[in-house]
Protein backbone atom coordinates (compact mmCIF):
# COMPACT_ATOMS: atom_id res chain seq x y z
CA UNK A 1 0.00 0.00 0.00
CA UNK A 2 1.51 3.42 -1.05
CA UNK A 3 0.70 7.00 0.39
CA UNK A 4 -0.37 10.08 -1.27
CA UNK A 5 0.21 13.81 0.12
CA UNK A 6 -2.29 16.21 1.01
CA UNK A 7 -2.17 20.07 1.43
CA UNK A 8 -4.87 20.74 3.75
CA UNK A 9 -6.18 23.85 5.51
CA UNK A 10 -8.31 26.93 6.23
CA UNK A 11 -8.71 30.42 6.78
CA UNK A 12 -11.10 32.34 8.99
CA UNK A 13 -11.66 36.24 8.48
CA UNK A 14 -13.76 37.79 11.62
CA UNK A 15 -14.99 41.17 12.19
CA UNK A 16 -14.79 41.82 15.94
CA UNK A 17 -16.52 45.19 18.17
CA UNK A 18 -14.10 44.26 21.18
CA UNK A 19 -10.92 41.61 22.14
CA UNK A 20 -12.54 38.53 21.86
CA UNK A 21 -10.89 35.17 23.62
CA UNK A 22 -11.62 32.04 20.84
CA UNK A 23 -10.85 28.25 20.19
CA UNK A 24 -9.54 27.39 16.97
CA UNK A 25 -10.14 23.62 16.49
CA UNK A 26 -9.02 23.04 12.70
CA UNK A 27 -5.51 21.16 13.16
CA UNK A 28 -5.16 17.82 11.75
CA UNK A 29 -4.75 15.60 14.65
CA UNK A 30 -1.04 12.81 13.90
CA UNK A 31 -2.48 9.42 14.52
CA UNK A 32 -1.10 6.32 13.20
CA UNK A 33 -3.21 6.45 9.60
CA UNK A 34 -2.41 10.09 8.98
CA UNK A 35 1.58 11.72 9.45
CA UNK A 36 1.14 15.62 9.56
CA UNK A 37 4.93 16.63 7.94
CA UNK A 38 4.49 20.07 8.43
CA UNK A 39 2.13 23.18 9.31
CA UNK A 40 1.79 26.73 9.99
CA UNK A 41 -0.53 29.10 11.52
CA UNK A 42 -0.41 32.38 10.39
CA UNK A 43 -2.32 35.44 12.06
CA UNK A 44 -2.95 39.19 10.99
CA UNK A 45 -2.65 41.03 12.87
CA UNK A 46 -0.25 38.99 14.96
CA UNK A 47 -1.47 37.95 18.60
CA UNK A 48 -0.21 35.81 20.95
CA UNK A 49 -1.36 31.98 20.72
CA UNK A 50 -1.03 29.04 22.32
CA UNK A 51 -2.26 25.23 21.63
CA UNK A 52 -3.22 22.77 23.76
CA UNK A 53 -5.58 19.10 24.22
CA UNK A 54 -8.65 19.10 25.02
CA UNK A 55 -10.53 16.67 27.17
CA UNK A 56 -11.06 14.62 24.13
CA UNK A 57 -7.22 14.97 22.66
CA UNK A 58 -7.79 17.18 20.52
CA UNK A 59 -5.50 19.86 19.10
CA UNK A 60 -6.63 23.16 19.98
CA UNK A 61 -5.32 26.89 19.71
CA UNK A 62 -6.51 29.70 21.80
CA UNK A 63 -6.04 33.51 20.43
CA UNK A 64 -7.57 36.88 21.31
CA UNK A 65 -8.98 38.02 18.44
CA UNK A 66 -7.82 42.12 18.31
CA UNK A 67 -11.03 45.02 17.75
CA UNK A 68 -12.00 44.92 13.75
CA UNK A 69 -10.40 42.72 11.49
CA UNK A 70 -8.35 39.77 11.47
CA UNK A 71 -7.61 36.43 9.93
CA UNK A 72 -5.97 32.97 10.88
CA UNK A 73 -5.05 30.89 8.15
CA UNK A 74 -3.98 27.22 9.30
CA UNK A 75 -2.01 25.35 6.42
CA UNK A 76 -0.38 21.70 6.78
CA UNK A 77 1.43 18.78 4.92
CA UNK A 78 -0.04 15.52 5.64
CA UNK A 79 0.84 12.19 4.32
CA UNK A 80 -2.43 9.22 3.77
CA UNK A 81 -2.67 5.94 3.19
CA UNK A 82 -3.37 5.47 -0.43
CA UNK A 83 -5.98 2.99 0.72
CA UNK A 84 -10.16 3.18 1.81
CA UNK A 85 -10.94 2.84 5.59
CA UNK A 86 -10.31 -0.44 7.02
CA UNK A 87 -13.91 -2.28 7.32
CA UNK A 88 -14.82 -5.78 8.51
CA UNK A 89 -18.50 -7.11 8.28
CA UNK A 90 -17.81 -9.88 10.95
CA UNK A 91 -17.11 -7.41 13.47
CA UNK A 92 -19.59 -8.43 16.76
CA UNK A 93 -21.34 -5.93 18.49
CA UNK A 94 -20.14 -5.36 22.52
CA UNK A 95 -22.79 -5.93 24.84
CA UNK A 96 -22.71 -2.84 27.46
CA UNK A 97 -21.39 -4.74 30.74
CA UNK A 98 -18.17 -5.50 28.48
CA UNK A 99 -17.80 -2.28 27.10
CA UNK A 100 -14.24 -0.48 28.10
CA UNK A 101 -14.74 2.52 31.02
CA UNK A 102 -14.07 5.33 28.27
CA UNK A 103 -16.27 4.16 25.40
CA UNK A 104 -19.06 3.93 27.74
CA UNK A 105 -20.19 7.54 27.30
CA UNK A 106 -20.74 7.06 23.98
CA UNK A 107 -23.45 5.65 24.25
CA UNK A 108 -25.52 8.49 25.83
CA UNK A 109 -27.18 10.82 25.09
CA UNK A 110 -25.74 14.30 24.30
CA UNK A 111 -26.34 17.71 22.78
CA UNK A 112 -27.95 17.04 19.31
CA UNK A 113 -27.64 13.22 19.32
CA UNK A 114 -30.82 11.56 21.16
CA UNK A 115 -31.15 8.33 21.41
CA UNK A 116 -33.72 8.22 24.37
CA UNK A 117 -35.85 10.51 21.77
CA UNK A 118 -34.97 8.09 18.80
CA UNK A 119 -35.28 4.79 20.30
CA UNK A 120 -38.91 3.25 19.57
CA UNK A 121 -37.57 4.11 15.63
CA UNK A 122 -34.35 2.91 15.62
CA UNK A 123 -35.99 -0.28 17.69
CA UNK A 124 -38.43 -0.81 15.46
CA UNK A 125 -36.24 -0.32 11.92
CA UNK A 126 -33.40 -1.93 13.21
CA UNK A 127 -34.13 -4.35 16.17
CA UNK A 128 -34.32 -7.44 14.18
CA UNK A 129 -31.57 -6.75 11.98
CA UNK A 130 -28.37 -9.10 12.40
CA UNK A 131 -25.81 -7.53 14.73
CA UNK A 132 -22.39 -6.32 14.37
CA UNK A 133 -21.17 -4.04 11.46
CA UNK A 134 -23.82 -5.21 8.87
CA UNK A 135 -26.58 -3.43 11.19
CA UNK A 136 -23.98 -0.27 11.55
CA UNK A 137 -24.38 -0.43 7.65
CA UNK A 138 -27.74 -0.52 7.27
CA UNK A 139 -28.50 2.69 9.51
CA UNK A 140 -25.85 4.32 7.25
CA UNK A 141 -27.80 3.26 4.67
CA UNK A 142 -30.88 4.31 6.06
CA UNK A 143 -29.54 8.17 7.06
CA UNK A 144 -28.16 8.40 3.73
CA UNK A 145 -31.29 7.40 1.69
CA UNK A 146 -33.49 9.10 4.57
CA UNK A 147 -31.92 12.53 4.23
CA UNK A 148 -31.42 15.67 1.23
CA UNK A 149 -28.26 16.90 1.52
CA UNK A 150 -29.28 20.58 1.33
CA UNK A 151 -27.20 23.77 2.33
CA UNK A 152 -29.96 26.04 4.92
CA UNK A 153 -32.20 23.22 5.32
CA UNK A 154 -31.02 23.31 9.13
CA UNK A 155 -29.51 25.63 12.27
CA UNK A 156 -27.14 25.77 14.64
CA UNK A 157 -29.54 24.37 17.39
CA UNK A 158 -30.97 21.58 14.95
CA UNK A 159 -30.69 18.18 16.89
CA UNK A 160 -31.10 14.53 14.99
CA UNK A 161 -34.62 14.38 15.96
CA UNK A 162 -35.07 17.72 14.30
CA UNK A 163 -33.42 16.37 11.13
CA UNK A 164 -35.49 13.29 11.22
CA UNK A 165 -38.50 14.70 11.24
CA UNK A 166 -37.67 17.46 8.45
CA UNK A 167 -35.70 14.93 6.16
CA UNK A 168 -32.97 17.59 5.46
CA UNK A 169 -30.08 18.61 6.82
CA UNK A 170 -26.03 18.81 5.86
CA UNK A 171 -23.20 16.17 6.59
CA UNK A 172 -23.19 16.81 10.66
CA UNK A 173 -27.05 16.16 10.61
CA UNK A 174 -26.81 12.90 8.76
CA UNK A 175 -23.92 11.96 11.20
CA UNK A 176 -26.11 13.10 14.27
CA UNK A 177 -29.18 11.02 13.34
CA UNK A 178 -27.52 7.68 12.23
CA UNK A 179 -25.08 8.11 15.79
CA UNK A 180 -28.41 8.69 17.24
CA UNK A 181 -29.71 5.42 16.34
CA UNK A 182 -26.50 3.34 17.09
CA UNK A 183 -26.74 4.78 20.79
CA UNK A 184 -30.85 3.46 20.76
CA UNK A 185 -29.41 0.23 19.92
CA UNK A 186 -26.31 0.31 23.02
CA UNK A 187 -23.68 0.54 20.34
CA UNK A 188 -20.95 3.39 21.06
CA UNK A 189 -20.52 6.11 18.27
CA UNK A 190 -18.69 8.99 18.24
CA UNK A 191 -18.64 12.35 16.07
CA UNK A 192 -15.82 12.84 14.12
CA UNK A 193 -15.15 16.25 11.64
CA UNK A 194 -12.16 16.84 9.54
CA UNK A 195 -10.70 17.37 5.91
CA UNK A 196 -12.10 15.17 3.15
CA UNK A 197 -10.41 15.44 0.02
CA UNK A 198 -11.75 14.19 -3.65
CA UNK A 199 -9.31 11.37 -4.03
CA UNK A 200 -10.03 8.78 -6.99
CA UNK A 201 -13.86 10.53 -6.81
CA UNK A 202 -16.15 12.61 -8.52
CA UNK A 203 -15.37 16.41 -7.18
CA UNK A 204 -17.83 17.28 -5.76
CA UNK A 205 -19.44 20.70 -7.19
CA UNK A 206 -19.92 22.77 -4.11
CA UNK A 207 -17.36 24.20 -2.64
CA UNK A 208 -14.96 23.23 -0.12
CA UNK A 209 -15.72 22.46 3.04
CA UNK A 210 -14.90 20.33 6.30
CA UNK A 211 -16.91 16.98 6.55
CA UNK A 212 -18.18 15.10 9.47
CA UNK A 213 -18.47 11.12 9.68
CA UNK A 214 -18.80 8.69 12.91
CA UNK A 215 -16.71 5.76 14.44
CA UNK A 216 -18.40 3.07 15.93
CA UNK A 217 -17.18 0.34 18.67
CA UNK A 218 -17.07 -2.62 17.33
CA UNK A 219 -15.38 -6.13 18.52
CA UNK A 220 -12.55 -3.98 19.95
CA UNK A 221 -11.85 -0.96 18.02
CA UNK A 222 -14.12 2.44 16.32
CA UNK A 223 -14.66 1.57 12.61
CA UNK A 224 -15.28 4.52 10.48
CA UNK A 225 -18.76 5.20 8.53
CA UNK A 226 -20.04 8.05 6.61
CA UNK A 227 -23.94 8.04 6.36
CA UNK A 228 -23.85 11.46 3.81
CA UNK A 229 -21.08 9.48 1.56
CA UNK A 230 -22.17 6.02 2.58
CA UNK A 231 -19.08 4.51 0.64
CA UNK A 232 -15.53 4.00 1.76
CA UNK A 233 -13.29 7.26 0.64
CA UNK A 234 -9.34 8.26 0.72
CA UNK A 235 -7.76 10.79 2.58
CA UNK A 236 -9.51 11.67 5.37
CA UNK A 237 -7.99 13.66 7.96
CA UNK A 238 -9.16 13.97 11.79
CA UNK A 239 -9.23 17.52 13.01
CA UNK A 240 -11.99 16.06 16.11
CA UNK A 241 -13.70 13.50 17.64
CA UNK A 242 -16.56 14.16 20.67
CA UNK A 243 -19.60 13.40 21.79
CA UNK A 244 -21.20 15.49 18.70
CA UNK A 245 -20.74 19.05 16.91
CA UNK A 246 -20.86 20.81 20.26
CA UNK A 247 -17.79 19.17 21.60
CA UNK A 248 -15.62 19.65 18.46
CA UNK A 249 -16.52 23.36 17.41
CA UNK A 250 -14.17 25.10 14.91
CA UNK A 251 -14.29 27.92 16.74
CA UNK A 252 -15.36 28.77 19.95
CA UNK A 253 -15.46 32.79 20.55
CA UNK A 254 -16.77 34.19 23.81
CA UNK A 255 -17.99 37.34 22.24
CA UNK A 256 -19.70 38.08 18.97
CA UNK A 257 -17.85 38.92 16.56
CA UNK A 258 -18.82 38.47 12.90
CA UNK A 259 -17.36 35.50 10.56
CA UNK A 260 -16.62 37.23 7.12
CA UNK A 261 -15.73 34.24 5.34
CA UNK A 262 -14.57 30.91 5.95
CA UNK A 263 -12.56 28.84 3.11
CA UNK A 264 -11.75 25.52 3.90
CA UNK A 265 -8.97 23.05 1.07
CA UNK A 266 -7.67 19.73 1.27
CA UNK A 267 -6.25 18.34 -2.19
CA UNK A 268 -2.96 16.00 -3.33
CA UNK A 269 -0.12 17.87 -3.47
CA UNK A 270 1.65 18.24 -6.70
CA UNK A 271 5.04 16.65 -7.11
Amino acid sequence: MGDRRLRIGCEFTYEAAIRTPTVFQVQANDEPRVKVLSEEWRIDPEVDSHGYRDLYDNPCLRVVLPQGMSTLTYEALAVVPDAVEDFDEDAPEIVPERLPDDVLIYTLPSRYVLPDMLADQSWSRFGSTPTGYRRVQEITQHVHDHLTFSYGSSLPTSTALDVYTSGYGVCRDFTHLAISFCRALNIPARYVFGYLPDLDTEPSPDPMDFAAWMEVWLGDRWWTFDPRNNRRLKGRVVVGRGRDASDVAMATTFGGPTLHSMVVHAEEAQP
